[in-house]
């Protein structure tokens, strides 16, 4: 069960980094605004249009990985073995020392030696 927990963290590490790339990589709406007056460059990579579609469909994607692989970790956490049981107080109940002798108290100092009226 823990290689399957490591491989399902580092699935997620993965999708979360290449999620990151993608989102910074792609421009905003208001991007095209600017390259319809001039000021930007249409040459891309994928053309016009096509990075757009490519772009945000594997985001979409990585996302959904993303999402996956978190809804499994929070599942796989919260399963307990059957043995524990009972609730970590206890479990610390059990294995709480003994309490200590009866120690006499000290002589009040301070505020509570001044005598009241």
């Amino acid at each position: 069960m823990s290689i399957f927990l490591s491989i399902l963290l580092a699935v997620q590490m993965i999708a979360a980094v290449a999620m990151i790339g993608l989102i910074l990589v792609q421009h905003g709406k208001g991007a095209d605004m600017g390259a319809a007056f001039g000021s930007g460059g249409s040459g891309s990579l994928f053309g016009a249009s096509g990075s757009a579609n490519f772009l945000s469909r594997t985001t979409a994607v990585l996302a959904t990985v993303f999402f996956a692989c978190t809804l499994l970790l929070a599942y796989f956490g919260s399963v307990r073995p059957a043995a524990s049981s009972g609730s970590v107080l206890q479990g610390a109940a059990v294995v709480a020392p003994a309490p200590a002798a009866a120690v006499p108290a000290a002589p009040a100092s301070g505020a509570a030696q001044i005598p009241s009226k």
